[in-house]
């Protein structure tokens, strides 16, 4: 092994190493001092990577690339700006990775202990990413830092199994993982949840996947399911289909409700009341047998914004939302893709996306028309309408 102390200036591919120790084999990167990358910086792995010193200040573009799997450890967390992963045997991670902008999914998954939360792929700040897919995504945790809304790209094996997460305010931070694994008995947690232990006797629980969530917001969370998710075993129709937890003060499962609900009992997304996610020790699907009154649709008016700060139709305001508090906001494209959504909205929105993964975060949607909805849990009631938005 070679090892090197000294100084490289910045114009060396983009790198800037200052007084770093420094070393690499033909088996590993090795990172025991203070390793950045500058703002021009293409940077590419073809080797694992260990960082034992301080690897998180870094601009431009980082990826991994090899045709056998790659690994990142060390004692400390390395934090990258961009991010890009073409690893066909999947990228391994055993400490914590940071991103603070892209991270670009090309060939392979991220891979992370499920046993354990310790490490994950961490979605910093306005981060982002593109590319997920069936064999694209992370077998594993995936973290969200500084978040109010995240979908989380996790999934096992060749299938994506998405979760999104909508907080009452920013996240420090979050973690989800999940599992095609039956909760009856986890050989990932070494635990078992017995599906038989719930709220009520006509409960039905998914005994073929689950997901583990962790967050200390009052939050919901939108589940989605597919063919292998065998959702008509669970119930006739997808209005009966309700989110279910595993609460750690009760030792049972427990209905989260199904404040919203889309497609059709082969493929569908359904999302939960409000709830604390630490509460729960998983979650999954369930199904209901008449446990719950069906919302109620009700068209509201339509609107029209122009949110140029002159005073006037600046604000998506809802009459009498105050009187409604636990509420959700959500606002699609004319595509049908969510662009806005909202936990306890009080007529905050002026225009804005707050979706990463659509258009970048804080920044103004195009002209033109979006459909809303608006579900308030107390009343069971979904209104819906049209809003146009000029600039």
């Amino acid at each position: 092994m070679l090892k090197v102390k000294k100084q490289i200036t910045p114009f060396v591919l983009g790198l800037s190493l200052s007084l770093t120790l420094f070393s690499w084999s033909q088996d590993a990167v090795h990172n025991f001092g203070n390793l950045q990358f500058h703002a021009t910086a293409s940077v590419g792995f073809h080797i694992d990577l260990i960082d034992d010193g301080v690897f998180n200040n870094n601009k431009g573009l980082a990826g991994f690339y090899s045709s056998n799997r790659l690994t990142v450890s060390g004692s400390s967390n390395p934090v990258f700006n961009d991010l890009e992963i073409v690893v066909d045997n999947g990228l391994q991670l055993n400490t914590w990775v940071g991103v603070t902008n892209n991270t670009n999914f090309v060939i392979g998954n991220v891979l992370t202990q499920k046993g354990t939360s310790n490490n994950y792929l961490n979605f910093m700040d306005a981060a982002f990413y593109n590319g997920t897919g069936n064999t694209t995504h992370i077998n594993g945790y995936s973290g969200a830092t500084n978040k109010e809304i995240i979908t989380f790209p996790v999934g096992n094996g060749n299938r994506l199994r998405y979760l999104t997460l909508t907080s009452s305010a920013i996240n420090s931070l979050a973690k989800c993982a999940y599992y095609f694994e039956n909760p009856n008995n986890s050989v990932s947690l070494g635990m078992q949840f017995n599906t038989e232990s719930k709220e009520f006797d006509d409960l039905q629980i998914s005994e073929l996947e689950f997901w583990r969530l962790e967050g200390n917001l009052p939050s919901v969370v939108t589940l989605t399911w597919d063919i292998n998710s065998n959702a008509d075993e669970l119930a006739n129709t997808p209005e009966e289909l309700v989110v279910v937890g595993w609460s750690k003060a009760e030792n049972q499962w427990e209905q989260l409700g199904n404040s919203s609900i889309s497609g059709n009992i082969q493929v569908g997304s359904i999302t939960s009341n409000t709830f604390i996610p630490d509460d729960y020790e998983i979650l999954t699907i369930g199904g209901t047998d008449d446990l719950l009154e069906p919302f109620s649709v009700l068209e509201l008016d339509n609107y029209f914004l122009t949110p140029n700060d002159d005073g006037v139709n600046d604000y998506l305001i809802i009459d009498g939302i105050e009187n409604a508090p636990n509420n959700i906001l959500n606002i699609y494209n004319r595509y049908g893709v969510l662009v806005y959504s909202k936990l306890n909205y009080a007529n905050e929105f002026k225009g804005i996306s707050n979706r990463n993964s659509v258009v970048s975060r804080d920044s103004g949607l195009a002209s033109g028309i979006y459909f809303y909805t608006l579900t308030v849990q107390d009343t069971r009631q979904k209104f819906q309408g049209y809003m146009y938005i000029s600039e």
